[in-house]
């Protein structure tokens, strides 16, 4: 994943992040030998796992 593209992730809000993590693994579903899109997903899904960590559990 490029600088700019995890700029932008970082940015975005929960549910967005949640929307682009579906997206992901649909792309990662198409395309299961495609390296660049296994990494972009896992950024992804480590970027979601870190901003859920942080939201206070209720």
């Amino acid at each position: 994943m490029s600088i700019e593209t995890t700029t932008a992730e970082t940015t975005k809000s929960t549910d967005e992040l949640r929307h682009s993590m579906v997206e992901f693994l649909m792309a990662v579903i198409g395309a299961p030998d495609d390296e660049e899109i296994a990494r972009n997903a896992d950024e992804v899904v480590r970027l979601l796992d870190a901003r859920l960590t942080e939201e206070p559990q209720g």
